[in-house]
């Protein structure tokens, strides 16, 4: 791509139908991860903003609950369209925003495409049940109808991805939104309310507001509007919105952090394994909850393993999203590029041993590279801590019962991966894995249409599937005599 390509967006709140930009207002700066060049800036939402927002989405719930199902899908699906039309230009605000390389980028418009047709073809299906009664009982029905107006939170890990699966199941299901995502990349989040806009929503049905996190979720939660509340990200702000949620005795959904351990077993094909696990490591950077962290090797093929994956990951070119060439762009911001060292470094003074990697360059972009740790002990910050980055740690194993409950032994319950050509094994253990989702013999978890969401502290609730569309939804019993 050339550099004429590269133009950032505008960016505005989506307020009642009505686009509210930065004149006159705040701002906050967008960064480019990769240069650290101011690229756009972010209107920072007022009180009156928030209070307008609110009133709109609850204003336009009566009326969109009322509307059809099938109207509802119709207008996903032609958002759905509009995003694969406008790929290109959203996929290069995305990279200039976030980081990642302009091709993922562009895999992340389509499969967030695909997610909404996915989710509005749920929206006819909010089917309820009639029970049998005695004769002089008359009949008892169950009917799912829409919670009500919806508080979404998103992070900036992925920009489109998130805001639209949390839309469009909230959409589907006949809710109102609200939806702050992250301020470090809204171009995404605002290319999905143009879409939908576009694609015929009506006015107050979707609100897009930024601004001060603290005050937009505060106001946003305590506001007898708002009757569910949605979040991704950390596990750290998940349970202050919990608390906050709580306290106004709102239902929540949370899909919070992740610390995938990976469990490699001596049948495996090494070779086949590491080139999986290069992919599936350098993938968002390793920003990503389900990325693969811990790797549990088998003692008899630990050695080779590290060698090999040491090898690849060394020899991965690290640079700007718009170079074809680079396989891993930077980290999304300077909070995470700070973060990696204190990993490194106390993994070493434990005893590990750092096989490739390990120091950062952050004076023209937040770049780390890829890094990969062998032989860390469990007591070390990077096997109890998600690191949310390139760094990949080893430790051997011998046992299957000892490595599971070291697997199921931290307070994160996301994903998890098998490797191993055992039937019975593959089989066995992912019912032994304390993890809302398992992938055996691959990485990647969850799918356009499938359940997606942990347990313990990684949160509970589906972001995915049929299941999505069910979290904004509430049962009522009604009695006929």
């Amino acid at each position: 791509m050339t550099e004429t390509t590269h133009r950032y967006p505008d960016i505005t709140m989506l307020i009642d139908g009505r686009r509210r930009g930065t004149d006159g207002r705040e701002t906050i700066d967008v960064e480019n991860p990769s240069t650290r060049a101011i690229v756009g800036r972010v209107p920072r939402a007022e009180a009156q903003d928030i209070d307008d927002a609110l009133a709109a989405a609850g204003r336009a719930a009566e009326s969109w609950r009322e509307t059809s199902p099938h109207r509802r899908a119709s207008i996903l699906m032609r958002a759905a369209e509009l995003l694969r039309e406008r790929r290109e230009p959203i996929a290069v605000a995305m990279t200039l925003e976030n980081g990642k390389p302009y091709g993922d980028s562009l895999g992340e418009v389509d499969y967030t495409a695909d997610i909404i047709d996915s989710l509005a073809t749920e929206a006819p299906r909010a089917y309820g049940v009639v029970l049998p009664g005695a004769a002089d009982e008359g009949r008892t029905m169950v009917v799912s109808e829409p919670v009500g107006p919806v508080a979404a939170f998103t992070p900036w890990n992925y920009p489109l991805t998130v805001p639209g699966r949390k839309v469009a199941a909230a959409l589907a299901a006949g809710c109102t939104v609200v939806i702050k995502p992250a301020e470090e990349t809204p171009a995404s989040a605002v290319a999905l309310a143009d879409a939908l806009v576009d694609a015929g929503l009506p006015d107050g049905v979707l609100n897009v507001l930024f601004g001060d996190p603290a005050q937009i979720s505060e106001t946003l939660i305590a506001s007898p509007v708002i009757r569910k509340v949605s979040f991704t990200g950390s596990i750290g702000v998940g349970k202050h919105l919990a608390r906050l949620a709580g306290d106004a005795a709102k239902p929540v959904m949370l899909e919070l952090g992740g610390h995938a351990p990976v469990l490699v077993f001596d049948d495996v094909d090494v070779e086949d394994v590491v080139q999986q696990a290069l992919g599936a490591k350098l993938h968002n950077t390793g920003q990503s909850c389900g990325s693969p962290v811990r790797f549990y090797v088998h003692a008899s093929i630990h050695d080779r393993f590290v060698a090999r994956f040491g090898e690849l990951l060394a020899a991965t070119r690290t640079g700007d999203g718009f170079d074809a060439d680079n396989g891993m762009g930077p980290l999304a911001n300077g909070r995470r590029f700070a973060a990696m060292a204190p990993f490194v470094d106390d993994a070493v003074s434990r005893g590990a041993t750092l096989v490739t990697g390990g120091s950062g360059d952050d004076s023209a972009g937040y770049y780390w590279p890829p890094t990969l740790l062998a032989d860390v002990p469990d007591d070390a910050l990077v096997m109890r801590d998600e690191p949310f980055g390139p760094i990949a740690v080893t430790s051997v194993f011998t046992d299957e019962d000892d490595v599971v409950a070291r697997a199921n032994s931290l307070p994160y319950g996301l994903a998890a991966y098998v490797f191993t050509k055992d039937a019975d094994r593959a089989l066995r253990l992912p019912r032994r894995l304390d993890v809302g989702m398992v992938s055996v013999n691959r990485f990647g978890v969850g799918a356009r249409d499938t359940f997606f969401g942990g347990r313990k502290e990684s949160g509970f609730g589906s972001e995915g599937g049929p299941e999505a569309v069910q979290e904004y939804l509430v049962k009522k019993l009604i009695a006929q005599g």
